[in-house]
């Protein structure tokens, strides 16, 4: 089951993060560390209505942040479409011990279905550089990848853009 998540259940999504984190950080990709993802950014997801947990057997094992807030780190990037009505997905993870069980792609088909459903124009997102899995998870499900941004508080290497259309502009 995918809704909307409590504050009260930041503690959880924050122990998810971070065992993500770390399961990438033993694998080489520093991704994430300790500064990024955290509690502040999670808590202003809640306050908007644009984080989502993902329950497996009553036990929370995934979150994504569907939100139509344009970061400004995102104007340089040259998009398929001008901006308009889209989604951006952040701080999308999945507990270790629930990965590779295709509930990422439970997270995003629900995603992309509320796009369509909100006749949203596409949904646009980054991935790390170094970050292979992401890039071919992505890539597999019809997003364009366009260019590259940089997170310098979480790594010296490029985030690239995607983008995935749904309706044109």
């Amino acid at each position: 089951m995918i809704r909307i998540a409590k504050l009260t259940e930041i503690e959880q999504i924050m122990e998810i993060t971070q065992a993500c984190a770390n399961k990438m950080i033993s694998e080489g990709v520093f991704q994430w560390n300790n500064l990024y993802p955290n509690k502040e950014a999670f808590q202003k997801d809640i306050a908007r209505n644009e984080l989502y947990v993902l329950l497996s057997e009553s036990s929370l094992i995934g979150c994504i942040v569907i939100s139509s807030k344009k970061d400004q780190v995102y104007s340089e990037i040259d998009w398929l479409t001008k901006d308009s009505t889209h989604y951006y997905i952040h701080r999308l993870a999945i507990h270790p011990d629930f990965q590779k069980m295709g509930f990422a792609k439970q997270l995003m088909n629900f995603a992309e279905a509320l796009a369509k459903k909100n006749k949203i124009t596409s949904i646009r997102l980054d991935t790390f550089s170094q970050n292979h899995g992401n890039q071919k998870f992505y890539e597999n499900r019809g997003y364009n990848r366009l260019g590259h941004i940089f997170f310098p508080k979480q790594s010296q290497h490029p985030f690239y853009c995607y983008e995935k259309l749904f309706y044109k502009n």
